[in-house]
């Protein structure tokens, strides 16, 4: 992972896009998430403090789920 930047830096995020990379936002109590990089950072409604650091991290790839069961059969 990378070193994590100020988020006073957040308008660099779009300098840092490149494809497979979000971003991992953390506040002060240390609530993350992961976000693409987006001009308006929506805080999320849970967080107490705004965000203040920012890294650029890989993405996760997807998880195949489970296959849908086919329909019960009606009697």
């Amino acid at each position: 992972m990378s070193e994590w930047v100020d988020f006073s830096r957040w308008p660099d995020c779009k300098e840092m896009e490149r494809p497979g990379i979000v971003f991992e936002v953390a506040n002060a109590e240390d609530l993350r998430m992961l976000t693409p990089c987006a001009v308006q950072f929506q805080v999320p409604l849970d967080w107490k403090s705004g965000p203040m650091r920012f890294r650029p991290v890989a993405q996760s790839r997807p998880q195949h789920s489970s296959p849908i069961p086919a329909p019960r059969e009606r009697k």
